[in-house]
């Protein structure tokens, strides 16, 4: 079916960020809303020619006169903000599309002294607040992982300290009253009033520097850094998007490196630990561009030591020796989270097992800087924060520290229950 001219030259204006699209009919009315990580791909896959596609979703396709979206900052706004469209206009695609067993409600009840956020499938007429239905319910639980560290919050009745509170994950040292204001401006963020909560945040710690209270100053600041750090999040993806950017990113890497073949496996490294105790490392495994998670391993360290150079160049040594040559496998390429520091403690250790032939690079934090050493010499890469190396880049460090906070904290919890 041929699509309306004006449909044809709305796509072509479609953006390349994350958010809700709506798909009406010829009478303007809403039939089907949904969330993209990347708009321009997503709605454009309705009108691609597919063989595979349902029968329900040709009939969807065959009615859409008309598309409209909205942009949003980040994925995890995109996810929420579906939600709650999806039950302001209710259009009837959404509801014959999807199947009700598999949507996630989020569950708050306010009027217990001290709630806690849950989840459900089948929400109940308990006076509790219910948010959703979310359709995708580990981005949803996901999500919320992430907000956790902007807002304390519980996760079941049980308010003991634990290792949540030592993590500044549980709201410890709050009152009842100050633990609901809290909870009101998380529910504020999912019913999509993100600016409001930004702004009282900013006069808050403004107020907090002019009276000289500096560490609440602090803690309302790295609140601000983790709501603007929810952008970079991949929260559910666009499938279509990352097979395209990672072939395309695994090429660049090629030409921007001079390496000698496609970096058919990538590895990434990143420590974590806190004061220097239980401290741990990663290696993550990306397999032709894609997470290869089947691959991934985990080191402790042997001596715990608040030195990531040391403890970055004992992890080399060991991924390096012949025994995890053989076993593993050779890496075509290895990226380490840090940027000068760790990157030669790295290279030192690939030259000390006999390897000098790996590239190795490092991916500075700061300004997402691409850190090379050619003949001794160090040298810093700047790419645009759009181009398909800095995502693919971003992807393997994000998931290499994920996984090591992951490791270090399951040692925490187990050494914390120990006592």
């Amino acid at each position: 079916m041929k699509k309306p001219e004006k449909l044809e030259t709305k796509l072509k204006t479609l953006p390349s960020s994350p958010g809700v699209y709506f798909h009406k009919d010829v009478n303007g009315q809403i039939i089907y809303i949904g969330k993209a990580a990347v708009l321009k791909n997503r709605v454009r896959q309705y009108f691609q020619k597919k063989s595979d596609v349902d029968r329900k979703t040709q009939i969807l396709v065959s009615e859409i006169a008309d598309t409209d979206w909205v942009e949003t900052d980040s994925e995890i706004d995109a996810l929420f903000l579906e939600a709650e469209l999806v039950k302001r206009y209710m259009p009837k695609y959404n509801i014959l599309l999807r199947d009700d067993k598999s949507s996630t409600f989020v569950r708050i009840d306010m009027k217990n002294d001290w709630p806690y956020i849950s989840f459900t499938r089948n929400p109940f007429d308990d006076g509790a607040d219910y948010f959703g239905p979310y359709f995708n319910g580990s981005a949803v639980k996901k999500a919320l992982r992430y907000l956790r560290q902007v807002f304390p919050y519980y996760t079941n009745k049980n308010q003991a300290v634990d290792l949540d509170a030592h993590l500044g994950l549980s709201p410890v040292g709050m009152t009842s009253n100050e633990y609901k204001t809290n909870l009101r401006k998380l529910i504020s963020y999912i019913r999509g009033d993100k600016k409001t909560i930004i702004a009282d945040l900013e006069k808050d710690m403004k107020l907090a520097a002019k009276s000289q209270d500096f560490e609440l100053a602090a803690t309302i600041r790295n609140k601000l850094n983790n709501l603007r750090e929810l952008k970079r999040r991949i929260m559910f993806g666009d499938k279509e998007f990352l097979d395209i950017s990672k072939d395309l990113a695994l090429s660049e890497l090629v030409d921007l490196l001079k390496l000698d073949k496609t970096p058919v496996r990538i590895e990434g490294y990143d420590i974590s630990h806190l004061g220097g105790t239980n401290v741990v490392a990663s290696m993550v495994v990306f397999t032709n561009g894609a997470s290869d998670r089947a691959q991934y391993r985990k080191f402790k360290i042997r001596v715990d030591k608040n030195d990531d150079f040391a403890n970055m160049n004992e992890v080399l040594t060991r991924r390096l020796s012949e025994k995890n040559l053989k076993s593993w496998g050779m890496p075509d390429l290895i990226l380490i989270d840090g940027g000068k520091g760790q990157l030669s403690s790295a290279l030192a250790a690939r030259n000390a097992m006999g390897q000098p032939n790996i590239p190795f690079i490092g991916l500075a934090k700061r300004d997402e800087q691409i850190i090379v050493c050619e003949n001794g010499i160090f040298r810093e890469i700047d790419l645009p924060k759009d181009t398909h190396i800095i995502k693919l880049l971003q992807r393997i460090r994000d998931e290499s520290h994920r996984f090591a906070v992951s490791y270090h904290t399951v040692l925490r919890r187990n050494k914390f229950l120990d006592k």
